[in-house]
């Protein structure tokens, strides 16, 4: 069972050892990402699945550039769930 939380509450880790071969673990991207190539590897990867329409991004709120502040407020206050994307104006 892999879950992924920001904050666990306290529990007794050694009653992990009474119930099997259960483990704690906190894995970052980081150690995923170290190596550039790989880095670069599964970034194609993960671009070439959403174009290829295996994976749906919902956008639930799309700010201008020019609102950022408002985006960064909005998201510390806990007014966003979902994606939200700052949205550059169209090269001209």
């Amino acid at each position: 069972m892999i879950i992924e939380v920001r904050a666990v509450p306290p529990f007794d880790i050694i009653n992990l050892s009474t119930r099997g071969s259960l483990y704690v673990t906190r894995p970052t991207l980081g150690t995923f990402l170290a190596d550039r190539d790989r880095f670069v590897a599964m970034a194609k990867d993960l671009f070439q699945v959403v174009a290829g329409g295996a994976v749906k991004i919902d956008v639930q709120r799309r700010y201008p550039l020019a609102d950022a502040a408002r985006a960064h407020a909005d998201l510390e206050g806990r007014q966003t769930s979902g994606s939200s994307i700052l949205v550059t104006a169209p090269a001209t």
